[in-house]
């Protein structure tokens, strides 16, 4: 057995690149090492495709494992199940950098997978999967020729930092994945604190820099451990063939294909009618390529038109944004909503506001990750959004990762427990797409909180950028929409407000766009942002005043920590008693603070009053209406809060001198008392005090 391991210093932090000890029947199978954070990650394929294959299947699959933390899996069923929603994205990060660096044509089954085997409690192994995944592909037999790695990207103290800690993440500006192969960037997922251009320009190159850095080791790897590659011949298309379609088709095609002049379905329509007939002209051997000759010439057209004519298929200028409409308000049972349209995009958005138990309990393996979320985006993209029929089954992938990316781009607004103490659900039902239903979900998403009533920081927009690219001729597209995004070369989603960036997401198809690139993308898409949010300000430009009458009210009290046993009572007898007797709903958090949710406002004071009663302090020199409870020889125990009581001395009992306290009181007696003071946990009361005060008054009031 060789093993043969490899060690890449980042800024200090070092990460290890392991080969041919454990998983050496996979195609290629890597172990990365950062700290404690052990993840394999093997790379393999099909012996040869499928008969009648007409797609790549690609599948990626990362998965943590609660081992690795030293967990067991909480519930009934002690083993891991369907993907967590961090696996799910994860799966698709580690996806979207490698499948279209694939060769053309390349059909064979193919699959990579991450296991974290061991987890560090300071270090996040999701990033290790990524570089592992283009470790594992390098070594391998598979024809994929790229090297491509990835880094994440922390800003803390003004200052970039590779592959952040937790803490550091936490702490930081930004948090930005980039995948990238030696000539360019591939893949970009970010969220951040409104960051500005600038700063996320500058966490690119830096994080590419990095990649650099990893693939340098990558390429000693491969010299040291790679298998040689199989032979993969692309097929080879018939030119003659092909130049007949385009002399017979291109002018109507060119015609289908003008969505200025048609609508989305009428283009979609005339195309495949096109394309019928293209195949049903073509001699009989030749039908199946004469399909995919004419697939090919629909992305010709595209590119030529885009590149040579300066046209897009909808006629629009480059940074023109197609119209859009919105309204708020617009279900009335509902907390918040708002529909928001842009061309043929239409999201549906949705707030419900929730209390604490409410909240979505997360378990990862991230130390202190048992934790609660108190805000979600769900997306939902339903078949006849695209004039489709299909199955109604829960999210997929796509879903999830398109609800990811808003909740990111809004959370970065939402205000803190502290000032807004309500769990928020937002969904975004998809009506119509061709283009970013994404980022229309996250325009809807801002609207529909304001709308709710949740006081936002800033109003987030979002616009999807576009990139066509050959040689020397590139165009930058703002506002893309569905043929744009499928036919060009890059699909780059920026959100934020207008001040900075809240979220990025970038994939891009070819492995050589630079930072000066970038940085045009960034610029054109702050102006298609800015044009955005002035159009949502004229539909809703402030948090509404008013929350819907449906929505729960919460009032939030903060009591001493050491009274939280008073209100909770033995078993929670106490705090069950005041919801059965308000109706309310209470949340108690273990630093005092007291959340009581009701759409009832007199139940909710009433619950108010009695955790007030339940956990008032005497204060010297206060006076308060009190109850005799028991009398003794030396005075009588007086309740001034229920459970709390103190002695009224036969001494502090009148202003003369007493024999017996039963000659002025009996138990149940309603007297005014006055705290003298406080010795630890007991309480010198005076009635005596208070009738003196009473007296002088009189005097003043005669005098």
């Amino acid at each position: 057995m060789k093993v043969h391991t490899f060690e890449i210093d980042l800024d200090g932090r070092k990460i290890s690149i392991e080969t041919g000890k454990i998983a050496k029947q996979a195609g290629g199978s890597v172990v990365v090492r950062c700290g404690d954070s052990v993840v394999l990650v093997t790379a393999t394929t099909a012996a040869k495709p499928k008969p009648n294959q007409s797609f790549f299947p690609l599948t990626c699959d990362y998965r943590e494992y609660t081992y690795a933390a030293g967990k067991i899996p909480g519930g009934y069923i002690k083993r891991e199940g369907r993907q967590s929603e961090k696996e799910t994205l994860t799966s698709r990060m580690m996806d979207r950098p490698m499948r279209p660096l694939f060769p053309e044509g390349y059909l064979n089954e193919t699959q990579i997978i991450a296991m974290v085997l061991s987890a560090d409690p300071e270090q996040d192994p999701s990033t290790l999967a990524l570089v592992g995944a283009g470790a594992a592909l390098a070594i391998s037999d598979i024809p994929f020729h790229h090297l491509v790695s990835a880094v994440r990207v922390g800003m803390v103290d003004g200052k970039y930092v590779a592959n952040p800690s937790y803490s550091d993440t936490r702490a930081s500006k930004l948090n930005i994945l980039v995948a990238a192969t030696e000539a360019g960037i591939v893949m970009v997922e970010a969220g951040a604190q409104q960051a500005s251009e600038e700063e996320v320009l500058g966490a690119l190159e830096f994080g590419h820099n990095s990649c650099k850095k990893i693939i340098e080791v990558v390429k000693q790897l491969v010299a040291a451990a790679g298998k040689t590659k199989r032979e993969f011949t692309p097929h080879v298309i018939n030119e003659t063939l092909a130049a007949e379609i385009d002399k017979k088709f291109r002018a109507e095609l060119t015609d289908a294909l003008d969505t200025k002049k048609y609508e989305k379905l009428e283009s979609y329509a005339r195309v495949d009618a096109l394309h019928a007939r293209c195949e049903e002209e073509a001699a009989e051997d030749q039908k199946a390529e004469a399909g995919k000759l004419f697939d090919a010439l629909k992305e010709k057209i595209f590119r030529d038109q885009m590149l040579d004519a300066r046209r897009r298929p909808d006629g629009r200028g480059f940074e023109e944004i197609r119209p859009i409409w919105s309204e708020v308000g617009a279900l009335p049972r509902t907390h918040g909503s708002a529909i928001f349209t842009r061309g043929e995009t239409q999201a549906l958005v949705t707030v419900t506001l929730g209390t604490k138990d409410d909240e979505q309990r997360i378990e990862m393996l991230e130390p202190g990750s048992e934790t609660f979320k108190r805000f979600m985006l769900h997306y939902n993209f339903p078949p006849f959004s695209v004039g489709e029929v299909g199955f109604m089954r829960g999210p997929g992938r796509r879903e999830i990762g398109h609800g990811a990316l808003a909740e990111r781009a809004v959370l970065a607004v939402v205000p803190d427990e502290t000032v807004f103490p309500y769990t928020l659900r937002v969904v975004s039902d998809i009506l119509e797409s061709n283009g970013s239903s994404s980022m229309a979900s996250i325009c809807g998403a801002s609207m529909a909180l304001m709308n709710a009533g949740v006081p936002l920081t800033a109003p987030v927009g979002g616009v999807a950028m576009g990139l066509v690219k050959e040689g020397d001729k590139y165009a930058i597209l703002t506002d893309i929409a569905g043929a744009e995004d499928h036919y060009g070369d890059m699909d780059f989603k920026v959100a934020g407000t207008r001040e900075g960036i809240t979220a990025l997401q970038m994939d891009i198809k070819v492995p050589n766009v630079g930072i000066a690139l970038m940085k045009e993308a960034l610029d054109q898409a702050k102006r298609g942002r800015l044009h955005i949010l002035d159009k949502m300000a004229e539909t809703i430009s402030q948090t509404a005043a008013e929350m819907s009458p449906y929505a729960p009210r919460i009032y939030t009290t903060k009591i001493p920590q050491d009274k939280i046993r008073d209100v909770i009572g033995p078993g929670g007898k106490v705090i069950r008693g005041i919801i059965e007797q308000t109706g309310v709903k209470i949340d108690v958090e273990d630093d005092g603070t007291i959340h009581v949710a009701s759409n009832d406002p007199i139940a909710a004071n009433k619950a108010l009053q009695i955790i007030a009663d339940l956990t008032a302090t005497a204060e010297v020199g206060k006076t308060y209406l009190g109850t005799v409870v028991r009398i003794v020889d030396f005075g009588a125990f007086v309740e001034i809060f229920p459970g709390t009581d103190g002695l009224l001395h036969i001494s502090e009992i009148a202003e003369t001198r007493i024999k017996d306290v039963r000659d002025e009181l009996k138990e149940g007696d309603q007297i005014l008392v006055k705290v003298l003071g406080l010795e630890g946990n007991k309480i010198k009361l005076s009635r005596k005090a208070v009738l003196r005060e009473q007296r002088e008054k009189l005097k003043g009031k005669e005098a």
